[in-house]
C-alpha cells in the first residue's frame, strides 16, 4: 500500500481518528435495513467507510476507532481487523466499538457510546483527536489542517467549505458561523437564507482533553443524544478555529444526495479528485474476472466493476460487481449493486437496485432524477408487481 508520507508524519501519529455514526435522514432507510449507513455501497466496488478509513491512513493517522451502531455484521465482514488499510497492527490500529447499553442512561445513543469508551481515550498517548463523519466524501489535506490546528493553540478546529447554494440543495445541512478571524461562533442548520454558506464537513480536530471534558459534561447535563449537539453547545466555553476546504464535497444525507454522489463520479474531474488526490482509496479485495461484453451490448459513460455479464444497453450508470444485464435491456441513470440480475427486455431508468435484486423479463422501472426508485436488497420484481 502506498501511503502519503511527509515531514508532518510524527504530528499526525499524535492524533486519534474517531469515526462517528453519521446523521442521515429517514429517506435512506430502504437501503439501510440490514446495514449501517456508512456501509452503503459506493462507486462500483467500494463502501462509504472506505473513503474515511483511506483518508485517515493516507495522512498517517494510525489509531482509529469506529462507532459501529447496532447492525454490525456487514461492518465486521467488510472491515475485519483493518488489514486493507494497514490498521491490523499491535500498536494503535483499528478499534470497533459496539453500542453501549446502560440502565442509567436508558436507550443507547452516540453520546452514551462515547462515554462508555472514554477509557480508550484516557489510556491513549495521543494528545488530539479528529472527529470525522463517514458520510462526507472530501479529499481534505488533513495534514495541513492539523498543522494549522496545532499552531493555532485553539481547543478545536472545524473544517468547512464556502458553498454556493442558489437552488436549495443544501437546505437543512449543517452550517458554521465564523468571524473575520476564523473563529467559529456557532454550528446550526441551513435554512436557505443565504446564497453562500459555510458548509460544515463534519470533520473537527480537537484536543483530547477537551473531547473528554465535553462528553462528561454532556452526560452530567443529560445531553445523551449526539456529538453534534454537544459540539454546538461548546463554542461559548471553548475556542474553535476553522479550516477552509475548496475541493469537491459529497455529503450523504438522504437518497437524493446518495444518488447524486454516485452519478457525479461519471464526471472525470470529480472521479480523479475523489479516487486519486491526497492518496488512493483502499477497500477489501475480491477476486473477480473481467466483465464480459457481448456483441449485443452497448455501454456509454458508465462506471462498471469486474465480474459483470452485459448483453444490453447501459448509459450513465454505476454497475457493481457481478451484475448480469440481459439482451435488449436498457439501463439509464441507474445504480445496480452487487449481483443484481436483470433479465431480457427490461427497462430501468433512474433506479437504485440493492444487492441481489432480480428484475424479471420485460419489466419497466422508471423513477426520476429528483426521486430515484429504490428496489430493496434481494427483492424480486415481476410484471404487474
Amino acid at each position: 500500500m502506498r501511503l502519503l508520507k511527509n515531514r508532518r508524519e510524527s504530528f499526525m501519529e499524535k492524533c486519534i481518528g474517531v469515526i462517528t455514526s453519521g446523521n442521515p435522514e429517514d429517506t435512506l432507510q430502504h437501503l439501510c435495513v440490514k446495514r449501517p449507513v456508512y456501509m452503503l455501497p459506493f462507486g462500483g466496488r467500494y463502501r462509504l467507510i472506505d473513503f474515511t478509513l483511506s483518508q485517515l491512513v493516507n495522512h498517517d493517522i494510525n489509531k482509529v476507532c469506529l462507532y459501529a451502531g447496532k447492525i454490525m455484521r456487514s461492518t465486521i465482514e467488510h472491515i475485519g481487523n483493518g488489514k486493507p488499510w494497514e490498521l491490523n497492527r499491535r500498536v494503535n490500529g483499528l478499534s470497533i466499538f459496539p453500542p453501549t447499553y446502560d440502565d442509567n442512561f436508558g436507550n443507547s445513543s452516540e453520546i452514551v457510546n462515547m462515554y462508555g469508551s472514554l477509557p480508550f481515550f484516557e489510556n491513549a498517548f495521543q494528545d488530539n483527536i479528529l472527529l470525522i463523519n463517514p458520510l462526507t466524501i472530501a479529499k481534505v489535506d488533513l495534514s495541513e489542517a492539523y498543522e494549522k490546528f496545532i499552531s493555532s493553540g485553539m481547543d478545536g478546529m472545524l473544517i468547512y467549505k464556502r458553498q454556493e447554494d442558489h437552488d436549495g440543495k443544501y437546505l437543512r445541512y449543517d452550517k458554521l458561523e465564523i468571524d473575520k478571524n476564523g473563529k467559529v461562533l456557532s454550528l446550526g442548520i441551513n435554512l436557505g437564507t443565504e446564497n453562500i454558506l459555510n458548509l460544515s464537513l463534519g470533520m473537527c480536530f480537537m484536543k483530547k482533553s477537551v473531547y473528554i471534558n465535553l462528553i462528561k459534561r454532556a452526560v452530567e447535563r443529560g445531553l445523551y443524544v449526539s456529538m453534534r449537539q454537544v459540539l454546538a453547545s461548546a463554542f461559548g466555553d471553548f475556542n474553535f478555529g476553522s479550516y477552509e476546504f475548496s475541493g469537491h464535497v459529497e455529503i450523504i444525507k438522504n437518497t437524493k444526495s446518495y444518488y447524486d454522489a454516485n452519478m457525479n463520479l461519471l464526471n472525470q474531474n470529480v472521479y480523479q479528485e475523489i479516487f486519486y488526490q491526497e492518496g488512493m482509496i483502499f477497500t477489501k479485495s475480491k477476486d473477480e474476472p473481467s466483465t464480459q461484453y457481448t456483441n449485443t451490448s452497448k455501454v456509454a459513460n458508465s462506471l462498471i466493476a469486474n465480474g459483470c455479464y452485459i448483453e444490453g444497453q447501459v448509459e450513465n450508470s454505476i454497475i457493481f460487481r457481478g451484475v448480469n444485464i440481459g439482451k435488449n435491456t436498457i439501463i439509464k441513470n441507474s445504480i445496480l449493486m452487487q449481483d443484481t440480475f436483470v433479465e431480457d427486455n427490461a427497462v430501468l431508468i433512474n433506479v437504485i437496485i440493492d444487492k441481489y435484486g432480480i428484475v424479471k423479463e420485460g419489466v419497466s422501472l422508471i423513477g426520476s432524477n429528483s426521486n430515484p426508485l429504490i428496489i430493496e436488497k434481494s427483492e424480486v420484481i415481476t410484471k404487474g408487481k
